[in-house]
């Protein structure tokens, strides 16, 4: 059964079929019509539209799942893909959670646990912090230790939610007071730590999967420096600011994170790199990422069966990977990049998604499909790949070109203009890169 919705769905639909499994569709009324609900061999209707009656709701999906004897769940990413109790919840009833254990969500999800796991695992880790902050003093004694800028942020945290970056003292108090505000209206945790803000920094992450016998190895990076508030908007591998030695370095230090908590599945380990190309453990994820094709169309590997794989018991090879060529992922959101980026939810009228060799289109959507408002607003994924990265990125152009989407808005022009930015075609960027972009 796949505990999602969306492109995610149909992506593991399509590996489970490959692999003749049969699948189990969940879906909220609002998704009636999605492609996921059509191309699983069941569907469960499980609640109304919002996501707490329906993609979060865990006993309505354990119900759905015992109702069709479902033997293993596989929850995507978002919505419970790194919750810990359903994890367990799933393990009590016999069924199988396609991902780690719960005590793995648990060492890395509370990201001050995880900061401290990763000093003992030897990993580097940004100055901060050794726990959670809970007072203003106690916050300016190390904000002025590690040295200002510094950034606060949620222990619980994701997205940009709950994250401050504080640049003199006179700044700490209401930046304090504000985070802890966000995070606990956000994840019903207001619990804080602190770390030394990396000015210029890259955000490269790398792909490992460890097996149910202790073998661990990483699948290279993906360079995912081009954001906006913290929501990434384009994924590339291999990172032009990447050096064999770097790579090394960093596929090493995850390695070693995965193995401090016996890590079992699929999973990414983000570091934060600065300009010296000193990295920094950031966080890890314990489940499938968002940008996982542009990993699978360089080095020719289906995570979604891996991580089934490792699910059954199947041991890995421990080989480690690294790209045999360029591939480039853009986000495709249904917002109004002239307008803020607002939501523009709505009915599709006509589409034509791109072709042609290397060419990779990851959604769910279709002529007619009406965007519902209640969820993320990204509705596809465009992946091209090429021998290099001028190739590919001028294959991305093309495919831009190609992307047809009429009825709403949508971030296309956006990426239009990133393809044919100088500072992008020439690998200098930064998670800055998106602070003074002008769209035109």
């Amino acid at each position: 059964m796949i505990a999602n919705r969306g492109e995610i769905a149909l992506r593991i639909i399509r590996t489970c079929k490959e692999m003749d499994i049969k699948t189990v569709a969940v879906y909220s009324t609002a998704d009636r019509d999605s492609l996921h609900v059509r191309f699983a061999d069941e569907a469960v209707c499980i609640g109304p539209p919002p996501s707490a009656q329906s993609y979060l709701n865990i006993s309505r999906i354990m119900a759905a799942a015992e109702i069709t004897a479902a033997d293993a769940i596989h929850p995507g990413y978002g919505f419970l893909s790194e919750n810990a109790k359903f994890s367990e919840i799933c393990g009590m009833h016999g069924i199988k959670f396609i991902g780690p254990k719960p005590e793995m969500i648990i060492a890395m999800g509370d990201k001050a646990n995880a900061k401290d796991t990763m000093k003992k695992a030897g990993v580097p880790v940004v100055p901060g912090s050794d726990g959670l902050v809970t007072d203003l003093k106690e916050l300016k004694k190390i904000a002025k230790h590690v040295g200002y800028p510094i950034i606060i942020k949620a222990s619980a945290g994701g997205g940009g939610r709950g994250m401050r970056v504080v640049w003199e003292e006179g700044e700490l108090e209401k930046a304090f007071e504000s985070a802890k505000m966000e995070a606990g209206a956000a994840f019903s945790s207001d619990a804080m730590y602190v770390e030394k803000y990396i000015e210029e920094p890259r955000h490269i992450e790398i792909q490992i999967v460890g097996d149910q016998f202790g073998t661990l190895c990483h699948l290279s990076e993906r360079d995912c420096s081009i954001q906006r508030r913290h929501q990434k908007l384009i994924e590339e591998t291999p990172s032009p600011f990447m050096t064999p030695e770097l790579r090394e370095k960093m596929g090493a230090a995850a390695i070693a994170a995965g193995a401090s908590v016996n890590y079992e599945g699929v999973g990414t380990v983000e570091f934060l790199v600065d300009k010296h190309r000193n990295f920094y453990f950031m966080e890890m994820n314990t489940r499938i990422q968002v940008e996982h094709p542009v990993t699978e169309e360089v080095i020719s590997y289906d995570l979604i069966k891996e991580q089934i794989l490792v699910a059954a018991g199947i041991p890995i090879s421990g080989k480690n990977y690294f790209p045999e060529k360029c591939a480039i992922e853009c986000r495709i959101n249904a917002e109004d990049p002239y307008n803020d980026f607002r939501p523009s939810p709505g009915k599709i009228l006509n589409l034509h998604k791109p072709g042609g060799h290397g060419v990779r289109v990851d959604s769910h959507i279709y002529a007619g499909y009406t965007i519902p408002p209640n969820y993320d607003s990204m509705i596809a994924k465009l992946i091209v790949s090429a021998r290099t990265r001028d190739e590919a990125i001028v294959k991305m152009r093309r495919c831009l070109d190609e992307f047809v989407i009429e009825g709403v808005h949508t971030t296309i022009p956006l990426h239009q203009q990133i393809m044919n930015d100088k500072n992008y075609i020439e690998g200098k960027f930064t998670t800055a890169f998106m602070n003074d972009f002008k769209i035109k």
